[in-house]
Order: C-alpha cells, then sequence, then structure tokens
C-alpha cells in the first residue's frame, strides 16, 4: 500500500482535515533524524514513547470523532501534564469488534491515551510500524500543535493488532522536537 495514499485515507476519516499539511513525504525509516528516529521508529506505544522522552504523564484531549458501527475514528493531542504544551497529534481509527464492551467503553469516553488503556486491560497486542513521514505543519496542524505554520515536524502511520487481529489504524506526529 501506498503510504501517501494510506495517509490521505485517514485524514479523510474526520471532516475538516484537508488543512493539515503544507507538504508531507514518505521517508525511509533509516534516514529519519534523531531524536525523532528515537520517537517513532519502533514497535511501542506512543503514550509510553512520549512520557519516557517528556520526563511527564500524558493526557488525551478529543478534538473531533466518529462513530459507525464498531469502528471509531477521532482526532487527538496528547499534552504534558505538567504545563499543557502538545507533544503529539494522531488521528486513529478503532474496529472495536477485537476488544471488551469496556475497553471500548473507556476509549470513547476520551479521558484516558488508547495506548494507556490496552496496556491497564493487558489486551494482547503488537504494534506494526508502517511509514515515516516528514511534514510541514498546515494551518490546522500549526493551530492544534501551537507551533508555527510550515514548522517542520516527523509522524509515523501505524496498525495496532489486538489479540492477534489489525484493530486500530494510526496516524502520528510528534511537536517539533529539540
Amino acid at each position: 500500500m501506498n503510504p501517501i495514499d494510506e495517509l490521505k485515507r485517514m485524514v479523510s476519516l474526520i471532516p475538516n482535515n484537508e488543512r493539515l499539511f503544507q507538504k508531507c513525504d514518505h521517508i525511509p525509516s533509516s534516514t529519519t533524524p534523531e531524536p525523532y528516529k528515537k520517537m517513532l521508529v519502533h514497535e511501542h506505544h506512543m503514550t509510553v514513547t512520549m512520557e519516557n522522552y517528556h520526563g511527564c504523564p500524558v493526557n488525551v484531549s478529543v478534538l473531533d470523532e466518529v462513530s459507525h458501527g464498531d469502528v471509531y475514528a477521532r482526532q487527538i493531542i496528547l499534552t504534558r501534564s505538567d504545563n499543557g504544551m502538545p507533544v503529539q497529534f494522531g488521528i486513529v481509527r478503532f474496529d472495536f469488534q477485537y476488544v471488551t464492551k469496556q475497553v471500548r467503553e473507556e476509549i470513547e469516553a476520551g479521558q484516558i491515551p488508547l495506548g494507556r488503556v490496552l496496556i491497564t486491560h493487558n489486551v494482547l497486542r503488537h504494534i506494526d510500524l508502517g511509514a515515516i513521514l516528514h511534514i510541514e505543519a498546515g494551518p490546522r496542524l500549526a493551530e492544534v500543535m501551537k507551533m508555527e505554520e510550515g514548522a517542520e515536524t516527523y509522524g509515523r502511520m501505524a496498525t495496532i493488532f489486538c489479540n492477534r487481529r489489525p484493530a486500530v489504524d494510526l496516524l502520528e506526529i510528534t511537536s517539533p522536537l529539540d
């Protein structure tokens, strides 16, 4: 699958996302510069990665969401718990047929980051890294991430397998890092 086509599919899940990027390119994971490589090129939950990198827990804010039966999609921001600064923008598409009702309810409540919910409920999971993206922020991404329009950052697309089924598609974009 072409990563840019998949990116367009993910962005189209939530209305009003057409202005997220000025430019977005798929790049080889081997050419991802540090510290972005450490942040993105792995098969771990970004919740844990962000908390470790920033040295504090992260909070989730749901910006928008849509639901069609067992398929749920949302656009989120993860923020530092100590100062409220955004650390990650994300779009998530979750097929709830592969998790329990309690996991579904906690995710739909939007109070706890997705990775934390899956870890807490010990959902058997595997994360498959799909693509690394070099991004120049468009007006919408710049607004929600509190960064300059045109600022460069990096992101990733991944799939989380829950109980050996491809349950979650992710677009995860870090705030610009030093």
